[in-house]
C-alpha cells in the first residue's frame, strides 16, 4: 500500500518501539549545504537566460565553463564542474541540449523550392 520494502516498515517499527512517534518525524537532510542559496541561483538562472552572447561569449552555446564562470562572476562563488552540473540539473531543472549541426553552405530557400517541386515529382514517378 505504501510502496515501501518490508525492511523499510521493520526500520520504522524498531525506532518506533525504541524512540517513540518523534523519532519517526521527517528531519532536515543532512550533509554539507550548498555553496549556492536560493537568492543566489535565481540570479544565476536570470543571468544564464540571458544568454552567452551577453556575457561576453563569442557563440550563444552554454558549456559548464562558461556557466561556472558566470556563476563565479554574478554569485563570487567558484563551483567544479561537477556542482555546475548539479546547479544546472537539479535546482534549476536544466537539461543537456546538443545544438543540430548544420552546414554553413545551407540555403533555407533551395531547400523548400526542393521539397515543393522536385519531391513530389520523384514521389509522383515512384
Amino acid at each position: 500500500m505504501l510502496a515501501v520494502s518490508e525492511e523499510s516498515v521493520r526500520r520504522w517499527k524498531r525506532v518506533w518501539e525504541r524512540d517513540g512517534t518523534d523519532a519517526l518525524r521527517r528531519r532536515p537532510a543532512t550533509g554539507r549545504p550548498p555553496k549556492l542559496d536560493d537568492d543566489q541561483a535565481e540570479r544565476v538562472r536570470s543571468a544564464l537566460e540571458q544568454g552567452a552572447q551577453a556575457h561576453g561569449f563569442e557563440a550563444d552555446l552554454w558549456t559548464l565553463e562558461r556557466v561556472g564562470a558566470v556563476v563565479e562572476r554574478v554569485t563570487g562563488v567558484a563551483l567544479s564542474r561537477a556542482s555546475v552540473w548539479r546547479l544546472l540539473t537539479g535546482r534549476l531543472g536544466w537539461s543537456l541540449q546538443r545544438p543540430e549541426r548544420r552546414a554553413v553552405e545551407r540555403d533555407e530557400s533551395e531547400i523548400a523550392r526542393w521539397i515543393a517541386h522536385e519531391w513530389p515529382r520523384i514521389k509522383k514517378g515512384r
